[in-house]
């Protein structure tokens, strides 16, 4: 699918951030629509069916968590990249745990935002089943034969390690919350502050510099993000 068959719904109450998603994002050949509350984003959800939804948290009347809430109950599966103020870590959680794909904060450089838009669309249109081999820069992943390598040398990963990791790879591009993982993992009865030492002790065997992690990156207050190159 090219950018030109795509249409996007921008979600947002201020004239000046939906002038600007317009002109950016139709630069890239995007079809936008605009919504100033969630009245107008639900009729035109039901007579245009976009195919991805920017969305802002903070909308008059219904808000945001309100409206994503709503669609996703009423089975609207399509991909809703969130767009929040820097400090609303909490709504970020929130929204993630309801259903949208991903965020970007505001303000926020367009080429972030188009390559956010791009993770969640591959992920909507992707055939379905994994591909056998992961690759990003030197790590691969193996997800049948469970082999992971670094430059071609094999590292050895704990079982909850590889899960970990496994769980990244298949949402490669896509942060995932403290509680996403743990809830796979370990039925979400673990301490965060348990994953955050998994994660450190896989940082150490997958990354060339575990304090400046180049593959699995944290999204503070929220949860991890595998980088894809």
């Amino acid at each position: 699918m090219t950018n030109s068959n795509v249409r996007i719904l921008v979600v947002d109450d201020e004239p000046p951030i939906r002038k600007l998603l317009r002109v950016g994002l139709a630069s890239q050949g995007y079809t936008v629509s605009e919504a100033p509350n969630a009245k107008v984003a639900i009729e035109l959800m039901e007579h245009e069916k976009p195919d991805l939804v920017l969305l802002d948290l903070g909308l008059p009347g219904m808000s945001g968590h309100d409206l994503l809430r709503q669609w996703r109950d009423d089975g609207v599966d399509i991909p809703v990249v969130i767009l929040s103020s820097r400090t609303d870590e909490a709504g970020i959680v929130s929204a993630l745990e309801l259903g949208a794909d991903d965020y970007v904060t505001k303000p926020f450089g367009m080429n972030e935002l188009v390559a956010r838009i791009r993770v969640a669309l591959r992920h909507k249109f992707q055939q379905q089943g994994e591909k056998p081999v992961f690759q990003s820069g030197d790590l691969s992943v193996d997800l049948v034969k469970r082999i992971v390598k670094v430059e071609d040398r094999e590292v050895k990963l704990s079982p909850k390690e590889y899960d970990i990791l496994r769980i990244l790879v298949q949402h490669a591009g896509k942060v995932l919350t403290h509680h996403y993982i743990l809830k796979q993992i370990w039925d979400d009865s673990t301490d965060v502050q348990y994953l955050r030492v998994y994660v450190r002790q896989l940082r150490q065997k997958i990354e060339k510099t575990p304090d400046q992690p180049r593959y699995i990156t944290t999204e503070t207050g929220v949860g991890y993000r595998l980088r894809v190159e």
